[in-house]
């Protein structure tokens, strides 16, 4: 007998709010329009459920003295330190607002200012650290190929067995962020810990198999792989999951591949995005000079 489940935050503001599965419906197709994830979808949905159950009503039922108060309640939770709650739901209802064709009131929210802190990452003496620290061998692979590829974690999850090309060592990653398929290297130490991986695991369908209805592992879980697997480590930087990718980037420019290249392997739409990690990559500095030196340096090297 299937164990029953306590309804979700959507299905409760649906339960709750008269008009919010509508909301919903407007939503999906916005999105689908749009061409954005389906994350997208999920992320402002349950931003959206929270704030109409917390005043049982839909957004534009609300004033903006009522919203304000709130938004400032969330900016102050201590359980927020990075105030990402504030943020997100911010984010959440200037899209709602939009979508309901009220730009005045989306422009009325307070304005967010983009985080300038650079990423953290890891070195490589603390990489090796930590893909020892978990006790199983499919979450050791995990967090081993999302730092070897530089894979976002609903990347990983959404990977399926005949994704990883072994002989031509790629992997190929469909339709991510931004809708785009793009193609990764795989390193020679993932193709053995991988077989090796799946002659125990035995996967089906999925490259990392999971409790969800879908069958696929999930986010949560894979942070909750690297939290665990942290605590056994001697690492003492706030790192999370994403904190891989990060060092996956940042440790390609330090080995030279060039910023374009880099661009394309993270799948950025923006190069603006993948030029942050200059500021954090310790790269080899060349001291001006002129390319004639170079030009006929080369030529006695040859006739030498």
């Amino acid at each position: 007998m299937r164990k029953r489940t306590s309804p979700t935050i959507v299905e409760r503001a649906i339960i709750a709010v008269p008009g919010f599965e509508n909301v919903l419906r407007k939503l999906d197709q916005q999105v689908a329009l749009r061409n954005q994830s389906k994350s997208t979808l999920q992320n402002y949905g349950r931003r959206i459920a929270l704030f109409v159950i917390h005043f049982n009503d839909l957004p534009e039922n609300i004033d903006d003295d009522q919203i304000n108060d709130y938004l400032v309640g969330l900016a102050r939770d201590p359980k927020s330190p990075s105030r990402s709650s504030f943020k997100h739901m911010v984010y959440g209802l200037r899209y709602y607002f939009r979508l309901m064709g009220m730009n005045k009131r989306a422009i009325a929210l307070p304005s967010l200012k983009q985080d300038t802190k650079l990423p953290v990452i890891l070195n490589h003496d603390e990489l090796r650290e930590l893909f020892k620290a978990p006790n199983l061998l499919k979450q050791r692979i995990a967090l081993a190929l999302i730092y070897s590829a530089g894979l976002r974690g609903q990347e990983l999850i959404n990977l399926k067995i005949a994704d990883v090309d072994f002989e031509r060592k790629t992997i190929h990653i469909r339709q991510s962020k931004y809708k785009k398929d793009r193609i990764v290297p795989l390193a020679d130490y993932m193709v053995h810990g991988l077989k090796k991986y799946m002659g125990a695991e035995n996967p089906h369908i999925w490259l990392f198999n999971g409790k969800d209805i879908s069958g696929k592992y999930s986010v949560r879980g894979l942070s909750w792989i690297m939290r665990e697997a942290l605590k056994k480590t001697s690492i003492h930087k706030q790192v999370n999951l994403h904190s891989l990718r990060h060092s996956y980037a940042t440790h390609l420019l330090e080995e030279g591949v060039n910023i374009v290249t880099l661009q394309n392997l993270l799948g950025h739409a923006d190069i603006s995005t993948t030029m942050v990690y200059l500021h954090i990559a310790q790269c080899k500095t060349i001291e001006a000079h002129s390319p004639l030196d170079t030009l006929y340096h080369e030529l006695r090297q040859k006739t030498q």
